[in-house]
Parts: C-alpha cells; structure tokens; sequence
C-alpha cells in the first residue's frame, strides 16, 4: 500500500487521466477564460469554453508524463522571466551535486514564484527539480491540487484538526521528506515557516526543524546525525519588487488596526496569480552551504538556517531606497520613489517597512 498516496505529487502513470480530467473540470475551464480573456463579453463564454478545452486537449495529448508537463511549465517560466523581472540571478548553485537529493529550506515571499524560481535554477543547471511542500489550504479548489500535484508538489496538512490528527500528519509528513531525500534521492523545497513573511522579516520555525526529525526519531537515530542525512540547504530569495506587496500591507495594517483580519474565500490564488503576473524588477537565488553535524538541538540549528538566510538575503536598490526614507533621507531611487508614489496613503509606512526590514535585518546580524 502507498503509505503518501494521498500527500504525494502524482506519478508518471497517473498523469494522462488526471489531465484528461482536468479538462473536464468547467471551473479550471473558467478560471482560464477568466484569466487571459477577463475583457470579453459574458455572451462569449460559451464558445470561448469549447476553444480553450479544443486547444488543451491538442497540448495534453503530448504529454506522457511528469517531465513533459514540467517543460511546458519552463516555458511559461521563460516568458514570465522576459515580461516581469529584470535579471533573474543564482548564486551558490555550482556548489551542489547532481547525484545528491537537497532540502532546500528557504525563505518565503510568494506563494508560487519562491519554489518555481528555484526550480527554474536547477533546471538551467541540470539538476533534478523539487518536490514542492504546498499547504491544504491553498488546494480548496479541486483543479489547483491536481494542477500543483502534477507539477511535483506535496502536500502539507495545516488543516488538521485535533492532536492526534495533527501528529499523524506530521509524523506522515516527516516520513515522506525523509523518504525522498534519502530513498529517491530528490530534491524538496520547503519554506521555513508557514506563510509568507509578509513583514519582511524572515526567521525559521522551530517546529519545522522538529517535524523533519519525528521520523528518523523513531529509528533512534540522534538528531545532528538525522538533520545531516536531509542534507539541507538554506535558501535566500528576494525580489526587488514584490507583486504583491500593498495587498500584503492591506492585511498588516488591517491586524494592526482592528486586531483582525479575514480572508476572503479565494485570495490566496489572486495573490498565486498576482505574483505571477506582476512586475518583480531583479530576483536573486542564492543557495547557501549544506549544514553538517555541528548542531545538537533544533534551536541552535534554526540559528544557523537563520544566519544564512539572512546573511545571504541579496539587498536591492529598493531596500536601501526604502529605509533611507525611513530615516528621513532623500530617497536614492527615483523608481522606488515613483513605485510608492502609487502606494495609498494609509498603506506607506507598512509598504516602507516590508522593504526596509531585509536590510535592517542582515545589518544586526552583521554588526553581531
């Protein structure tokens, strides 16, 4: 029996009939009409529906497995880089081995962008891509699982209830990366914390370092050799701009004001779609060093994840434009300037913050 069925990205022999159903799903089917033809008129549904099920029959029959799918993606990859971002850049990829499964633990700022541009690196470098942990709570909508599944996501059971469900989907969890890594030798991507760091700060959960070790626990294996065997790489991404930065600010400043905020039904996809769209200026990857067996309790390893997250964190021209605003100095960015020119009122000093904060952040840790 498949003990990660359940969890676990699709296989080659599942693909074919999971894409033949997906074109049969009418709210995949109009959620792509919604996205590339949102001006048409409504009397136009009904044939637009007929010609964009005609065209994604034509492309599927070509693909006959998980491969296949993710060289369409790198395609799309491909346009996305030339229309949004100014330079895509990857540091510290040379250091790692074709032949090895990573962990790459990362910091998080887009939903969908962080993993795919990580994902676009190794395959430029001819490396294996990663299977990608993604949150049940992204997935309430049939279609978005299938889609994320197909394209070698995993899933992480936030929505759990109870503690012995909730152990059982950790201990689940822990047991599929272990297998990955160290079984199938293949790469994971997984962000360091749940959520994005909307604020800026990054900073690693404990308790994520402590879900990786539940498995080889029970083998009575010590931890320093267990987090060894996962081989993980911290990861910095940072983009120069954030797509989605003023909704974030929304959301912070709305918990700041009213002590709350409540999502609606389907933001998380807008922010999936917002991020993919909109205009990220220059992003920089940079994989940092594999962490050894030096480290002997989670905390003392999550400083160390920290440490390389934040200290490897590439500082744009609108971090430094951002907190010399801060500080009352004139900004040294006319663009920057021109970016929070559109920025509502209400919003700027959040907005200001988001940026200032990476930058704020590396330099304590570099004055320690």
């Amino acid at each position: 029996m498949d003990q990660f069925h359940d969890i676990r990205p699709y296989n080659d022999d599942e693909v074919a009939e999971v894409l033949y159903n997906l074109v049969e799903m009418p709210d995949f089917i109009n959620t792509i009409i919604g996205f590339r033809f949102a001006k048409w008129p409504k009397f136009l549904q009904a044939p637009l529906a007929f010609g964009v099920k005609l065209a994604l029959k034509r492309q599927i029959a070509k693909i006959k497995n998980v491969h296949d799918f993710q060289m369409i993606v790198a395609n799309y990859m491909e346009r996305m880089i030339k229309t949004t971002t100014t330079n895509v850049e990857y540091r510290g990829i040379e250091k790692l081995d074709k032949n090895t499964g990573y962990l790459f633990l990362s910091n998080h700022r887009d939903i969908a962008m962080d993993p795919a541009f990580v994902n676009y690196g190794l395959y430029l470098s001819g490396l294996n891509t990663v299977r990608i942990a993604i949150g049940d709570n992204l997935l309430r909508r049939p279609f978005v699982s299938d889609l994320m599944r197909l394209n070698k996501s995993f899933i992480v059971k936030r929505s759990a209830n109870g503690i012995r469900e909730m152990m059982a989907a950790f201990g689940q969890l822990s047991a599929y990366i272990s297998h990955s890594l160290i079984k199938d030798q293949a790469n994971i991507w997984i962000a360091q914390k749940e959520g994005r760091a909307k604020d800026g700060l990054d900073q690693t959960d404990p308790a994520i370092i402590k879900m990786f070790y539940i498995s080889q626990k029970k083998e009575k294996i010590p931890f320093s050799q267990a987090m060894a065997n996962l081989k993980i790489v911290p990861v910095s991404i940072s983009y120069e701009y954030d797509p989605c930065a003023f909704d974030k600010a929304r959301e912070l400043h709305q918990k700041s004001t009213t002590g709350n905020y409540e999502k609606a039904e389907f933001e998380d996809i807008d922010s999936i779609k917002n991020g993919i769209v909109g205009q990220k200026g220059k992003v920089v990857v940079t994989f940092g060093d594999v962490m050894k067996e030096d480290f002997e309790t989670p905390e003392a390893f999550v400083a160390e994840v920290d440490r390389q997250i934040i200290s490897h964190y590439a500082i744009h021209s609108s971090n430094k434009a951002a907190l010399a605003i801060q500080q009352g100095l004139p900004s040294p960015d006319r663009v920057f300037s021109s970016y929070l020119d559109r920025c509502p009122q209400d919003i700027r000093e959040t907005v200001l913050s988001m940026y200032a904060n990476p930058l704020k952040q590396q330099q304590a840790y570099l004055a320690k």
